[in-house]
């Protein structure tokens, strides 16, 4: 059975593709224990500092260079590379490239995987928990 991604033009279904000051996701996949994502970080950008009560991650990165803040460490993670995000650790992807999009896809593995699971410490945005 083939299966269709939801569209803003479909006025039934939420908007699986949402922007973001930093860039953009695209919800792929979900069932109840996981959610797939596509992410994309503009250059020069980053998301905010934050950590997740009800589900860790896993970072699969398809295009450029991801600097990855986990638990106060930096990580530079390269096309093809992997890392994982434990349940409750403060992360951050950023793109540190100035004219390259940084590409990403997102495991989320857990119990809840709603945008209100987060916990901010930084942003560059102004977003508060």
């Amino acid at each position: 059975m083939a299966r269709t991604d939801k569209t803003a033009s479909d006025p039934n279904e939420p908007s699986t593709w949402e922007d973001r000051p930093w860039g953009s996701f695209h919800i792929l996949d979900e069932g109840t224990n996981y959610k797939v994502k596509r992410i994309e970080v503009f250059p020069g950008k980053r998301l905010s500092y934050q950590s997740h009560a009800r589900r860790s991650e896993h970072w699969f990165i398809t295009a450029g260079t991801a600097k990855v803040t986990l638990n106060d460490a930096e990580y530079l993670v390269e096309q093809g590379r992997s890392i994982d995000i434990p349940l409750g650790a403060k992360h951050r992807v950023e793109n540190p490239h100035a004219s390259e999009k940084l590409i990403f896809i997102e495991t989320q593995t857990g119990d809840y995987f709603g945008e209100d699971d987060i916990q901010r410490f930084e942003d560059d945005f102004g977003r508060s928990s």
